[in-house]
């Protein structure tokens, strides 16, 4: 295998920073994006944005609507967005999204003979999503080995999960560290057409934390009159 990673890349700080950790670890870096029916197509702007901006060798955007099925506040508008929040898996959660974006990372992986697949996962500082626990990545990582022709054959693949035990302060500061432009990310679950977050979704209120805690400067562009809200 060699030193290429396909490295999922929604436009949002966690994998934004990903892509910075797994270029920095010496691999070749293959951006995946995914347009999946979610809420707006602002993270998907600032996708491109970013792998341009962190020297990804290829860029791709798949077209997969999950916004078919529906079950999620990010791709259902008949669901609101929370602004507070809420014990056990929130509605902003979108059913199995994980298993379906790794699995066709997994097909570029094997066409690329990439040795890895970088995923910002993270168990800390998020929102009690099933789909980011380290024994999900764990499982995800044996079925990949065992369902290719790749392990098959004895090459083994490896998910890259550098963020999985960090929390956001600890995430921001090491992607400051590696150069990464968070003005250019998008992280909120009902951005504007412009990429302006709205400050009070799970997502808003998790990331500015993390620049409170980190000790950065928060670049997030707010919608008019929005003062973001606290985690």
């Amino acid at each position: 295998m060699n030193r290429k990673a396909v490295v999922l890349l929604s436009g949002g700080l966690d994998s934004a920073t990903v892509l910075a950790m797994v270029k920095a670890q010496g691999f070749e870096v293959y951006a995946l994006s995914f347009d999946y029916g979610q809420r707006h197509r602002a993270e998907l702007d600032a996708a491109a944005k970013v792998a341009r901006a962190l020297g990804a060798a290829d860029h791709r955007v798949v077209k997969l609507d999950l916004s078919l099925f529906g079950g999620s506040a990010l791709t259902d508008t008949s669901i609101a967005v929370p602004t507070e929040g809420s014990s056990g898996i929130p509605v902003t959660y979108v059913p199995a999204r994980n298993t379906v974006l790794l699995s066709v990372a997994l097909a570029w992986a094997e066409v690329l003979y990439a040795g890895a697949i970088g995923i910002g996962v993270n168990a800390v500082d998020y929102s009690g999503y099933p789909d980011c626990r380290p024994e999900y990545i764990a499982a995800y990582e044996t079925m990949a080995n065992l369902a290719t022709k790749t392990g098959v054959e004895g090459e083994r693949l490896q998910l890259l999960t550098p963020l999985i035990d960090l929390p956001k302060s600890d995430i921001i500061r090491q992607g400051v560290a590696l150069g990464v432009d968070y003005s250019l990310t998008v992280s909120c679950y009902q951005a504007d057409t412009a990429g302006a977050a709205c400050g009070v979704c799970d997502s808003c209120r998790i990331r500015h934390a993390g620049f409170v805690a980190a000790g950065v400067a928060d670049p997030t562009r707010y919608q008019a009159g929005v003062t973001p809200a606290a985690s």
